[in-house]
Formats: C-alpha cells, sequence, structure tokens
C-alpha cells in the first residue's frame, strides 16, 4: 500500500515537473516571438530598441492613470478634481460624516483664492429661512419654479450609461432637483425616475428633428405633451469644446441609442459645431420665440463666453424688441468644464473660466435691465459647497453640476469617457462593466449628495450672517490679490475683470 502511494506520488510530482517545462518553453516561446516581432517592426522606437521589455512602457502609462490619484499626487493637487474635493463628494454621496481635523491642507496664500466672511453673529440654523424658488418664463404658458437652487447638468444617454442615467433619475426625484437630458434626445430611462427634466436641443437637435434635420413643431409638442419636461435648453456651446459639437465615439452608438438620435449604428455621432439655423442674434431670439410658442415652457441656451460683444448686442436686440422676446434663462458654463470627449486644443485652451465670466454676465444683465427677466444657471467645476457657495454669491440663480454627480455614482475620474471601458460602469455600454452600477443603490447616493450640498451651503450662508445660500452677496467674499491681500469679490471684478464689453 505504501509502496503504490509512493508511486503515485512520483507520478505526480513527475507530471507536475512536466508541466513546468512545458510552461517554460511556452513562456520562452512566446518571449521569443514578441522579441522578434519588437525588434522588426517599425512604428514603436521604445519596442525597437528595447524588445519585449519596451511593452511595460504602455502597460505602466495605461495603470498610472488609476494609481497617480492614489500614491502619488497630493490632496490638492490633481486636476481637473483632486483628492479633497473627490473625497467629500464622496463621504457626501454615502451620507458620512464630513468632518476633518486638526487643519486645513488647503492654502489661503495664492491669487485668486476665495474666503467667505463669517459675522459676528451667525444666523440661528433654527430661524432660517428656506430658499425660495424663483420663478423662470414668468410670460409662458407653463413657467417653471424650481425647488432646488443645485441641479444635474446635461449628460446625454450615449455619454452615460443606461443604469447611470437611471440612477440620477431616481435621485433627482428624491432630492427634488431637475435634471437636464443633455443633447442626446429623450430616453425612457430619463421618465422612469419621475424627476423633472431640462430638454438640451442639441446643434444636430436629436429628438427634435424632422426627416430632413429641421427642427420639428410636431416633436416639440410631443416632448412638451410629457409633464415632467419643465424647460427647453438650446445649446450653442460648452466649456470643454467650445466650437465644437458634440462627439460620441462609434462603438458608444448602440442599437437603442441610435434609434432615440436617428443615427446609424456604431458610427460615431458627431453634431455640427453650429446649429446651421442659427447665424445672428435675430435667429437665436427667434428660434427662442419658436420653441417657447410651440411648447408654452420656458426657454433658454447654454454657451461658454470667450467673445463678449455678441451678448452685448443681443442684449440690446432684446431691449428693442422688449422683454418678451428674451431667454428665460441662460446656462454660463465655464472653459474648464467636463464633456465625455473633446480635442484636446479646444479643452485646454479656449473659452472664458466661469470666475471672469460670471460676474461679467451679472453686470451686463444689471446694466441692461434685464437681470429680473432673465435667471443665470452657472455650471462648470461646480461640485462642492465653496464653488456653489461663490456662484450663488456672485449672482448666479441656479447651479447645475454633471461631474459632481457622476462623483455620487461612484466615478473614480478613470479619464476614460471617451472610451466604452468605464470601469465604474458610468460611461460605457458594455454590460459586464455596467453590473457594477445599481441604480437603486446609487440613486440613493445621488441623492444623500444633494442633500449634503443643501445642508453645507445653508452653513456657509449662516456663518456669514444671512438666512439662506440665496441671500449671498458679493460683499460676502473676498479674494486673495496679487500682492497676497485680500479684496472684496465685487470691488476686484469690477476693477480687475479685463472684459472690454463692461458698461
Amino acid at each position: 500500500m505504501s509502496s503504490n502511494l509512493l508511486n503515485l506520488g512520483l507520478i505526480s510530482l513527475a507530471a507536475l515537473g512536466l508541466l513546468l517545462v512545458l510552461a517554460l518553453l511556452a513562456g520562452l516561446i512566446t518571449l521569443a516571438v514578441l522579441y522578434l516581432i519588437d525588434r522588426n517592426q517599425s512604428k514603436h522606437s521604445i519596442r525597437r530598441n528595447y524588445p519585449v521589455v519596451g511593452r511595460f512602457r504602455y502597460f505602466f502609462e495605461h495603470m498610472g492613470e488609476f494609481f497617480r490619484q492614489y500614491f502619488f499626487a497630493m490632496d490638492r493637487e490633481e486636476l481637473p478634481f483632486n483628492r479633497a474635493e473627490r473625497s467629500w463628494v464622496y463621504r457626501a454621496a454615502k451620507d458620512l460624516d464630513n468632518t476633518i481635523a486638526f487643519g486645513s491642507t488647503r492654502s489661503l496664500e495664492p491669487t485668486g483664492t476665495v474666503m467667505f466672511m463669517n459675522s459676528a453673529f451667525p444666523t440661528l440654523s433654527d430661524t432660517a429661512a428656506h430658499w425660495q424658488p424663483k420663478r423662470i418664463g414668468p410670460g409662458c404658458r407653463h413657467p417653471y419654479e424650481p425647488q432646488s437652487f443645485f441641479n444635474i447638468s446635461g449628460m446625454s444617454f450615449g455619454a452615460l450609461s443606461k443604469p447611470a442615467v437611471q440612477a440620477l433619475s431616481r435621485g433627482a426625484k428624491q432630492a427634488g432637483c431637475w435634471m437636464n437630458t443633455g443633447e442626446g434626445g429623450l430616453s425612457p430611462f430619463h421618465l422612469e425616475g419621475g424627476c423633472d427634466l431640462v430638454f438640451q436641443v442639441g446643434t444636430a437637435k436629436y429628438g427634435v428633428r424632422d426627416q430632413t434635420g429641421e427642427l420639428s413643431d410636431d416633436k416639440l409638442r410631443s416632448l412638451a405633451a410629457h409633464d415632467q419636461i419643465r424647460m427647453f435648453e438650446i445649446k450653442l456651446s460648452q466649456g470643454a469644446k467650445p466650437g465644437k459639437g458634440g462627439i460620441l465615439p462609434g462603438d458608444k452608438v448602440t442599437e437603442q441609442i441610435a434609434k432615440i438620435r436617428g443615427i446609424p449604428i456604431g458610427q460615431d455621432s458627431i453634431s455640427p459645431n453650429r446649429h446651421l439655423d442659427i447665424t445672428s442674434n435675430a435667429d437665436l431670439l427667434a428660434m427662442i420665440h419658436r420653441i417657447r410658442e410651440v411648447t408654452g415652457k420656458p426657454v433658454g441656451f447654454k454657451c461658454v463666453l470667450g467673445d463678449t460683444d455678441w451678448l452685448v448686442a443681443l442684449f440690446e436686440l432684446i431691449r428693442e424688441r422688449g422683454p418678451e422676446f428674451a431667454p428665460d434663462f441662460i446656462t454660463l458654463d465655464s472653459a474648464d468644464g467636463g464633456t465625455g470627449a473633446a480635442p484636446q486644443p479646444l479643452m485646454d485652451y479656449v473659452g472664458l473660466p466661469i470666475r471672469e465670466s460670471l460676474p461679467w454676465l451679472v453686470d451686463q444683465l444689471i446694466a441692461s435691465g434685464l437681470r429680473e427677466r432673465i435667471r443665470i444657471v452657472a455650471s462648470g467645476k461646480l461640485m462642492v459647497p465653496s464653488k456653489v457657495a461663490w456662484a450663488l454669491a456672485t449672482g448666479a440663480d441656479y447651479v447645475v453640476s454633471a461631474r459632481g454627480f457622476m462623483f455620487s455614482l461612484g466615478c473614480i475620474q478613470a479619464l476614460q469617457c471617451n472610451r466604452n471601458t468605464c470601469p465604474t460602469g458610468v460611461t460605457t455600454h458594455d454590460p459586464k462593466l455596467q453590473r457594477g452600477l445599481v441604480p437603486a443603490d446609487k440613486a440613493a447616493r445621488v441623492a444623500h449628495y444633494h442633500r449634503q450640498m443643501v445642508y453645507f451651503l445653508e452653513m456657509i450662508a449662516h456663518s456669514c450672517g444671512v438666512p439662506g445660500p440665496s441671500d449671498l452677496e458679493r460683499k460676502h467674499v473676498r479674494m486673495v490679490t496679487d500682492n497676497g491681500l485680500s479684496a472684496p469679490l465685487d470691488y476686484f471684478y469690477q476693477n480687475r475683470i479685463p472684459l472690454n464689453s463692461v458698461n
């Protein structure tokens, strides 16, 4: 019996040894083949000079996107969002304690640093007034009074996955905020959560165009019949790619997305860089008036500011024609806004950041006598309480965020939104990757994030001695100047903003 066991053991060891030899031979053959391929190819210099070993460069370059934020970047130095900002959103979305200890890691010395001025007698929280809705489109048949000053910015079904849209829709309903559809048209997943929706009319007019690609009144009426659709937003430009239309890579154009947009399956969805039927301010006002008359609902436009003369001329035209021809709102995007895919030169170098453009727009509307007629919606990296509070104090009526709500869904800033490989399922249409995003669970996180934002905005407002966030003004904020000392926000902008169109 013992000899049989010994023989079996020897046979097993021999088999294991043979397997190891075969595996070693297979590995050596593979390395030899890769060596010959690398040595004789001519496209990659590193692989040609360092066969096989040079391949690790691409592996480490790819993995660096994931590990840099965890091991190498400091809390406040990473872009587009640093670890401190992301961590705040993650904790808020999970409804965890959001306090910190020992001291802030944020330096108060760099030029442009924003600081809120606390009052000697802060407002007591239990006596603070709640936020009062500001009506949009008072002259419309169906004006809109949003129940929240913080809402979800435009992200299309296509740029986002099905479970991501479902989670945002359900979470927005729980939070009582609106959700912008983005330029990809209306999907059933936008509707299923029951939240208020802002329908975005992109330059390709997905969802509202006829067979020839023109704006369709019938489709506008059909959309307006949905009670959930409360406003229409004409997209002129966005901060991440001014002068360029939407880009949805072909591998993200599924059969369902193609049907909603009216485009071929699997082909890149490239929107025109502007509306073909809007060539002037008069054309823009005509389209606003047309959509408002057909739908009976508020209509505005979205843009990122670069040249400002056109907007000065637009306000002059509105004064000539009358306030009834004005847009009901303007969504102002920042040059550092985000997107699923954009050319790097446009993302890096074109357009004005909202820190400069928002105060200018507010002041220009005041000078034109249109401030109470046109509501301002601010957008662009406004995803933490301090930045939202800054926008409200500067003069915004509402604030919208896209990437903040993406982080609440579990986004890890893997920077793969332009591919179909998002590891968290937020921006991919790969069913295997989407499996990680459970709409019911993430919807609760969306609502938590929104509630925490409102809570901390109220905390900042009370510290400044006012009843609520909508009562914040520029006098409550100071900004560090070139000499290292701070100045009130209103003084800083009035004397330093370099826009030649300011009246």
